[in-house]
C-alpha cells in the first residue's frame, strides 16, 4: 500500500465506505460538496459486484470514486480490486472500532452505523490512510504460497501433538522408538503394529526387515528398538481407552500423511515462481536462507522499492523494533503486539537460522544471551540488524557479500581522530590476530560495532 498526499490524490467524483458481511454488505456514499448521504446494501455476488461497481463508472462518467472498507485481502477487496475507477482504502478494524468506541461510548453497534463511521474516517482523515497498491502478480503469489505453505505446516504439527497425546495414552514407547511423527516410517509401524502387544508378537527378523525397508540402516538403532521392544511393557490394558485411541491416531496419520504431501507440492510450486522472480539472488545469498525462509524474505519486502522510504519503516512494520511509551516522568519499552504476524515470525526465525552458519551472528547473538538476555530478546535483536542489511541489499539490488559487510565493519571502527603512528599500539602486519568487534547500545538493542547496514 502506499500513502497518497491530498495533493497528490485524484479528484474524487465520490467517497463511499462499505461495511463488508459474509453474503450481504452495507455501504454509504456521500458526493463532494454535499451534506447529504447515500446508502445500500450489496449482495456478494460477482454478479451484484459488477453492477454495483458499473453503476458508480455510469454516474460518474468514469471519474475515481474513493473506497474504503476493513478489508487488506480477502473476496471483497479481490472482486472490487479489477475496477480502475474504484480507489481502495483499506482502513484496520481496530482503526475503526477505536473510532466507533470513540463516537458512541454507549458501544452501540449496527452495520449502517459501521459504514457511517468507515465514511468519516475516509473524508476526515484520509491523509492517515493509505491506498491499496498491490504488488506484482508473481511477488503476490509468491507470498500466498508461502503463507499457505505455512498454514500447512502449522496444521500438521497440530495433528502431531494430538498424536502425540493419543499415544502416550496407550503406546508411549513409540515415541522413544521414532525421531519424527510426520514421518512414513512412524505411519506404516502404527498401520502394521498399532498396539504393543501387536508388535510383540512379530519376529525379530520382520522388525529388522521393516526398518530396513524404510530406511531405518543403524545396525545399532535397530537393535536397540528391538531390545526395548520385548522389554516394553503395556502403559494401561483398558481397552475402552485404547481401541477409540488406536482409531484416532491411525485417523491423524493418514491426515499427517496428506498434508505432508500437500507441503512438498508448495514447496515445489514457491521453488518454481521464487527462481523465476527479479528479485531471486537478493534473496538466495543470505546465509541459511534456503528454499524455505530465502521466498518468504522476498514476499516480507514485496517488489516495490518505494513501498518503504526507510529501514525504520520496515522494522516499524515488521514488529521486531519495540515500542517506545512515554508518559510524563515514566518511560518503558515493551514488545509490539500489532504488527503482521507472518512477517515478524519471518525476521525471528531468519534471525534464529542464521546463527548456524554466520559466524557475526552467531557472536552477537552469544554476546547478548551472555549479558543475561533470553533466547528469544536476543534473536529479535540479531533480527533487528538483519533487516538492516536485508534493506540495503533489497533497496541496491545487490546481493548480499559477507566479506565486503565485514570489511565494512572494520572500517567504521577504525578512529576518526588516529594518534601518530608511533603513538600507536596496533597488532604487527601479518599477525593474524582477529579485530574484536565491539558492540554498543542503542535504545533497546544492540548494535555490533556501531554499523547501520
Amino acid at each position: 500500500m502506499s500513502k497518497v498526499t491530498p495533493a497528490s490524490e485524484p479528484a474524487f467524483a465520490a467517497f463511499i465506505a462499505i461495511d463488508w458481511a459474509d453474503r450481504e454488505h452495507v455501504w454509504a456514499m456521500e458526493i463532494p460538496g454535499s451534506q447529504q448521504r447515500e446508502a445500500g446494501r450489496l449482495e456478494h455476488t460477482p454478479e451484484a459486484i459488477e453492477l454495483w461497481a458499473v453503476r458508480w463508472a455510469t454516474r460518474f462518467n468514469g471519474r475515481p470514486v474513493a473506497v474504503a472498507l476493513e478489508q487488506a485481502r480477502g473476496a471483497l477487496v479481490y472482486a472490487l480490486s479489477k475496477y480502475k475507477h474504484l480507489v481502495i482504502y483499506p482502513i484496520h478494524p481496530s482503526t475503526s472500532h477505536d473510532f466507533r468506541k470513540a463516537v458512541f461510548p454507549s458501544g452501540t453497534k449496527d452495520d449502517p452505523k459501521d459504514a457511517e463511521i468507515l465514511l468519516d474516517l475516509l473524508l476526515r482523515h484520509r491523509d492517515r490512510l493509505r491506498v491499496l497498491n498491490p504488488d506484482t502478480e508473481q511477488t503476490r503469489k509468491l507470498q500466498s504460497l508461502v503463507e499457505k505453505r505455512r498454514q500447512l505446516v502449522d496444521e500438521r504439527t497440530a495433528f502431531t501433538n494430538r498424536i502425540t497425546g493419543q499415544l502416550k495414552l496407550y503406546f508411549p514407547q513409540v515415541l522413544r522408538w521414532f525421531d519424527k511423527l510426520d514421518a512414513p516410517i512412524l505411519a506404516a509401524f502404527l498401520q502394521r503394529w498399532p498396539r504393543l502387544n501387536d508388535v510383540q508378537q512379530a519376529s525379530p527378523d520382520t522388525l529388522r526387515k521393516f526398518f530396513t525397508a524404510h530406511h531405518s540402516r543403524s545396525h545399532d538403532r535397530i537393535e536397540e528398538r528391538l531390545v526395548e521392544i520385548q522389554q516394553a511393557r503395556p502403559a494401561i490394558t483398558d481397552a475402552a481407552v485404547i481401541d477409540p485411541a488406536v482409531l484416532m491416531v491411525q485417523t491423524f496419520l493418514q491426515v499427517v500423511e496428506v498434508l505432508r504431501e500437500a507441503i512438498k507440492k508448495l514447496d515445489k510450486a514457491i521453488d518454481q515462481e521464487f527462481n523465476a522472480h527479479p528479485d531471486h539472488s537478493i534473496f538466495d545469498s543470505f546465509p541459511s536462507a534456503g528454499p524455505v525462509m530465502a521466498p518468504r524474505l522476498l514476499v516480507a519486502f514485496g517488489s516495490q522499492r518505494d513501498r518503504f522510504a526507510a529501514v525504520n519503516e520496515v522494522l516499524s512494520f515488521s514488529g521486531i523494533a519495540p515500542v517506545k511509551s512515554q508518559s510524563g516522568s515514566s518511560r518503558w519499552i515493551h514488545f509490539r503486539w500489532k504488527c503482521p504476524k507472518f512477517v515478524r515470525q519471518t525476521f525471528h526465525e531468519y534471525a534464529g537460522l542464521s546463527i548456524q552458519q554466520c559466524e557475526w551472528a552467531k557472536a552477537f547473538y552469544d554476546q547478548h544471551r551472555a549479558k543475561g538476555k533470553g533466547h528469544h530478546a536476543a534473536v529479535r535483536a540479531l533480527a533487528f540488524k538483519w533487516i538492516r542489511i536485508l534493506f540495503r541489499c533489497w533497496q541496491s539490488g545487490k546481493a548480499y557479500d559477507e566479506t565486503v559487510y565485514l570489511n565494512a565493519q572494520l572500517k567504521r571502527q577504525a578512529p576518526r581522530n588516529p594518534r601518530p603512528k608511533d603513538q600507536q599500539s596496533a597488532a604487527p602486519q601479518g599477525s593474524g590476530k582477529p579485530v574484536k568487534l565491539q558492540l554498543k547500545k542503542v535504545g533497546d538493542f544492540t548494535k555490533l560495532g556501531g554499523i547501520t547496514a
